[in-house]
């Protein structure tokens, strides 16, 4: 029997291992990874340590980061490689996936979301629910669409960036490297790299 390993056990977590269930069936055996919740059982699966569940010996062990932090998912990324750890896709059995839309190792596609044509997307993409990604984008690593996320057509979105909830991306618009959208945004002109924008049309936030 294979082992997948949810690497988070918090809301985005357990979001995503009736996913996993939903995937993968009984042919797999499914466990959490999280450091401060070893020994627990959480939903009905036991919890490990990362480093517990990388000594585990299994010829057919992979894990998926179900952690909404596009940052700490770059850094879980490369632990987990340079432990030997494959990465797992985990896809809803209610995603759309229609043609020609390369999709990177490791995302995670909650029930409802889509995918339309001709895009192309990288490392550990985090699609929520109902969140639809439209013809020809290019999306980097880490990416992190929280739920209802509308993405039209030519949008580029940088590594790490963070959509919020509701948020709307005309088409066209670039959104840069660690850039965070804030939720209901209405992003009509490009985002900066690491700038934040909100509202309807979005500007960027005020510091205080």
């Amino acid at each position: 029997m294979a082992l997948i390993g949810i690497y988070g056990a918090g809301g985005c977590g357990r979001g995503v291992m009736p996913l996993a269930r939903q995937a993968y069936g009984h042919n797999h055996k499914l466990l959490f990874v999280d450091d401060q919740l070893s020994g627990e059982s959480i939903n009905g699966h036991q919890t490990l340590s990362f480093d517990e569940f990388a000594a585990l010996e299994d010829d057919d062990k992979a894990i998926s980061l179900a952690i909404a932090n596009g940052k700490i998912r770059e850094k879980l990324d490369k632990k987990s490689g340079d432990a030997g750890i494959a990465f797992t896709d985990i896809h809803a059995a209610q995603m759309v996936h229609m043609d020609a839309a390369d999709v990177g190792v490791g995302s995670i596609f909650s029930p409802f979301t889509t995918l339309t044509s001709n895009i192309r997307i990288g490392r550990h993409f985090h699609c929520n629910l109902y969140s639809y990604v439209e013809h020809d984008c290019i999306i980097g690593d880490f990416v992190t669409f929280a739920p209802a996320v509308r993405c039209n057509g030519n949008v580029r979105i940088g590594d790490r960036a963070y959509i919020g909830s509701n948020a709307v991306i005309k088409q066209g618009v670039i959104v840069g490297e660690d850039a965070v959208i804030g939720m209901g945004a209405v992003v009509t002109k490009d985002v900066g790299r690491g700038q934040t924008v909100v509202g309807n049309p979005a500007r960027p936030l005020d510091p205080k």
